[in-house]
């Protein structure tokens, strides 16, 4: 299963579908800027723990068999664990890819 995924900037086809409990994430960008108005270089920048849902695995095997309904799903705006991802790029794009368990909260 292929997810299309849109970002404001532009449209990517994603070929990439996780196996079992895991999700695809694009990270939110960094904040430019500090509330003081002073400009951060990209290395100065702290990368943000938080993005958008491109891809969801078909949920985590479990003894008896069966697999587990996955909780999140393609589009929703997540916060995670900042050690958790495993960075990744397709088509010049980095993307993180994540167990579910590792996901804290969702956001609208």
């Amino acid at each position: 299963m292929a997810a299309t995924a849109t970002k404001t900037k532009k449209s990517i086809k994603l070929n990439l579908q996780p196996i079992g409990d895991r999700i695809v994430v694009r990270r939110d960008d960094s904040e430019s800027t500090t509330s003081g108005g002073i400009i951060l270089p990209d290395s100065a920048k702290d990368k943000p723990a938080k993005g958008v849902v491109l891809s969801v695995g078909n949920g985590k095997l479990l003894n008896n068999g069966n697999r587990s309904k996955m909780q999140l799903s393609i589009g929703d705006h997540v916060l995670f664990n900042s050690y958790a991802p495993d960075e990744i790029v397709i088509d010049g794009e980095e993307l993180l890819l994540m167990r579910e368990e590792d996901v804290i909260a969702v956001f609208e």
